[in-house]
């Protein structure tokens, strides 16, 4: 019958996936380099749930599986902790194991450091042992522990790869779904501003045609930026369309789109000369416009009219390009935290998820650049993202 001890030890395991799997390169690595560090011709990695023992990985014998009431090493995993036996036959624990009576081996020295996940629970063993009676120095104790460790290192490490792409999955399907829905009104919208556009009473009201022109434009942009941050979710933001952009160019873009909320604030955005950078123009356009809306948006909460420069400067091997406000600086302590999804620096003041600075982040480290908060010299926040020339 399975104890409270055994069902913890198989939900740990069942999160590693580990039985029925392909061999791991990297566990493989870990057990030669265990057997060579103890100076024993066998070593193994055995994971051990409430029926079976399992070597996941092994070298000197053939990785198999056996039941547990078999198993050396599950008959120590109730008190995880290394250990050590000269010679097995003379231990109690050991003397009648079929590993070795003969009935499977003549296992004579053992020695094992457990196996415990971040939870605290003990999955099995990284174990070494020889048909002739040996010893373990202390060095090589000490190595087989700091061994053992790696091993869980290597299976969260893999486990957190199997949640993200799962995680990625999710994003696409939800991206899919969102740009569906986002795409047939802007569709829509942008046919009835075309039809309005072009109609006899435009031409009475130059002022009217100029603003359904700029809604028009908008429009197709936002649909450009939906279709493109769905190739950006496909693509796990790995590989952005990389071009000559100008950063200028991409600013007045971003202005025309926030041109409601710029003049509704009073706000005035200045940006330096035309310059070029390497990137994902629509990305780019993305980051852009999340920056400065919110040094807008942060500034007006601090109850001042927003003044925003973004400036560009030339390093030697890419861009620095700031975005800086004069609304009240983000403590310092803040400026990391608030990159995390749906982590907001100024409490509830000001309205939204928290998702902005986080897909900021997601699209600079697509470029292979680096994005960070400071103080402006303006005495607000200065947002900065460098972007390599190599990207």
């Amino acid at each position: 019958m399975s104890t409270a001890h055994d069902v913890t030890r198989r939900d740990a395991i069942a999160q590693y996936r580990l039985i029925g799997e392909p061999a791991e390169p990297d566990l493989q690595g870990l057990v030669e380099l265990a057997a060579a560090v103890c100076r024993v011709p066998t070593a193994v990695i055995n994971i051990i749930d409430d029926r079976m023992q399992h070597q996941i990985a092994a070298v000197g014998v053939q990785a198999a599986s056996c039941a547990r009431e078999d198993s050396m090493c599950a008959a120590v995993i109730a008190d995880p902790r290394r250990v050590v036996v000269s010679d097995a036959r003379l231990d109690h624990r050991f003397a009648a194991n079929p590993f070795v009576t003969g009935e499977i081996a003549y296992t004579r020295f053992y020695a094992s450091s457990p196996l415990i996940t971040p939870a605290g629970v003990a999955i099995g063993t990284l174990c070494v042992f020889d048909s002739e009676v040996g010893e373990l120095t202390d060095v090589s104790a000490r190595g087989l522990d700091l061994l053992a460790h790696q091993v869980i290192d290597v299976l969260e490490l893999r486990r957190v790869q199997r949640e993200l792409l799962q995680s990625n999955a999710l994003l696409e399907d939800f991206a899919v779904q969102v740009s569906h829905d986002l795409r047939n009104p802007l569709t829509a919208l942008a046919g009835f501003l075309e039809i309005a556009a072009d109609s006899p009473e435009m031409a009475a009201a130059p002022r009217a045609a100029s603003s359904l022109a700029r809604a028009e434009a908008a429009a197709t942009r936002m649909s450009s930026m939906v279709t493109d941050l769905l190739d950006f979710a496909r693509m796990g933001g790995a590989r952005p369309h990389i071009t000559d952009v100008d950063i200028a160019d991409t600013v007045d873009a971003v202005l025309e789109d926030l041109d409601g909320a710029l003049v509704r604030t009073g706000a005035e955005v200045s940006v330096a000369a035309s310059t070029f950078v390497r990137g994902d123009d629509t990305l780019l356009r993305v980051l852009l416009q999340n920056l400065i809306a919110n040094a807008v948006k942060f500034t007006v909460a601090a109850e001042r009219v927003p003044r925003i420069r973004v400036s560009v400067e030339t390093l030697p091997d890419g861009w620095r390009i700031s975005v800086d406000d004069n609304g009240d600086a983000l403590p310092a302590e803040l400026r990391d935290r608030v990159f995390e999804p749906m982590q907001r620096g100024h409490g509830g003041e000001v309205q939204g998820i928290g998702i902005g600075l986080a897909t900021c982040r997601r699209i600079v480290e697509a470029h292979g650049g680096s994005i960070g908060l400071g103080a402006s010299p303006a005495g607000g926040t200065r947002a900065w993202f460098v972007l390599p020339s190599a990207a």
